[in-house]
């Protein structure tokens, strides 16, 4: 209760100030009253999502809606505050001047400039609009991403083998039925030899995948999809009420993925071959630094293949490359994972910058890295979770196309 306390306080603090701001360029009764009856909306709605809801903290759409206008409303306040409270370091400092120093009675301070307030404003406007077009518009603003790797041990036969990547679909969060098909339809129209899904299918619930169960259903590859699972497919973020009913919801889930075609990896490994040839598909259950689920096991995983294997190898979580992948005796020669969303926010332009403040929490984000060798590539996620909307991260489907050749890295 008491962190509630003081984050609304926090919220009432930043929202006067805004307030203030506004007040300086607009003299009308009717704008503050918007003002005001617009935050106690937000937070109203936000509290009675998250404090009064029966499902506990199940994530969906209303929640996360709250969410999100919560974030675009403070974003907004917090750069105003910096400004204004700037603003009401000099005129304390010119009040004090005045009183102290000239012969002038009594303490005044000067009055707010509306042109500090209408740069705060237009400063405070990029973050809010840019929440709010992450919210309609960002999160299913999907886009292929295309890489070239090449592998001096490549077999001959897959010269020239293309790989579509999907991760984290988070489909408990989905509202849009039109952008989910134009989604799968943009994965279908890559036409690649192979379909991988680096985990994470819902939220919290199998039941979260039933309405879309469908349409990715209607995923199609020659070589087939290989699939493995990632944190939030366990159930972990749930108060079941024993622990059948919480295993009952792994086993459907697991049951679903296998009725869409998906060939469920649980720290297994496949082959593909092609002209006598292979390469082998390994897919471990997640694990993870930081307080995540740890039921991968790479040496289980990894029992029936050789060494000398050309090796593909899905694991939801990036860390599990830094800590396990990259130093094993076998050589992974490309790791697929997701996990980061790319936070969902960042400023991402090719050839020149790449940003986003999950970077000082995870090594390797977004996009494909190389280490002794071996790459890995996070996909920044197909879906979305929390704030419901992506600002400079977009959904992303990755084709890679592999090439018999020297090591380009």
């Amino acid at each position: 209760m008491l962190r509630w306390i003081i984050f609304l306080i926090f919220y009432t603090v930043i929202s006067v100030y805004g307030f203030q701001a506004v007040r300086t360029l607009v003299k009308s009764t009717w704008v503050y009253y918007l003002f005001f009856g617009i935050a106690l909306v937000i937070i109203g709605n936000f509290l009675f999502q998250f404090l009064a809801s029966s499902e506990g903290r199940v994530l969906n759409p209303a929640k996360s809606y709250a969410f999100g206008f919560l974030l675009a409303f403070i974003s907004f306040n917090l750069v105003i505050i910096p400004i204004m409270l700037g603003e009401d370091i000099i005129r304390l400092i010119i009040g004090l001047y005045d009183r102290l120093v000239t012969t002038n009675d009594g303490f005044y301070l000067p009055s707010r400039r509306k042109f500090i307030s209408q740069v705060a404003l237009g400063l405070a406007a990029i973050p809010f609009a840019s929440l709010l077009y992450g919210m309609y518009e960002g999160k299913y603003r999907f886009r292929v991403l295309n890489y070239t790797l090449h592998f001096e041990d490549l077999p001959d036969a897959f010269n020239g083998y293309r790989i579509t990547q999907i991760s984290d679909i988070h489909s408990g969060s989905f509202d849009n039925k039109k952008k989910i098909e134009y989604g799968i339809d943009l994965i279908n129209e890559q036409k690649s030899d192979v379909i991988m899904f680096t985990g994470d299918l819902v939220n919290n619930k199998s039941s979260e995948m039933l309405p879309w169960k469908g349409l990715f259903g209607s995923l199609k590859a020659k070589d087939g999809i290989y699939s493995v699972l990632g944190n939030h497919d366990y159930g972990d973020y749930v108060d079941w009420d024993s622990h059948e009913a919480k295993a009952q919801n792994l086993a459907d889930l697991v049951q679903l993925q296998r009725d869409m075609g998906f060939d469920l990896l649980l720290n297994e490994s496949r082959f593909i071959e092609k002209n006598g040839q292979r390469i082998a598909i390994v897919g471990v259950e997640n694990w993870g630094k930081g307080g995540f689920k740890t039921a991968g096991d790479l040496k289980k995983a990894s029992e029936k293949i050789n060494p000398d294997d050309f090796k593909i190898l899905l694991s939801h979580d990036p860390t599990h490359w830094e800590a396990k992948v990259i130093n094993d005796e076998y050589h992974y020669h490309l790791t697929l994972c997701g996990h980061t969303h790319g936070m969902q926010f960042g400023i991402e332009i090719p050839g020149w910058i790449k940003w986003s403040p999950i970077k000082w929490r995870y090594k390797y984000w977004a996009g494909i890295y190389q280490e002794l060798g071996q790459y890995i590539n996070v996909n920044r996620g197909f879906g979305y979770l929390g704030y419901p909307g992506r600002v400079g991260i977009w959904p992303e489907i990755t084709v890679i196309e592999l090439k018999k050749g020297v090591n380009n890295a």
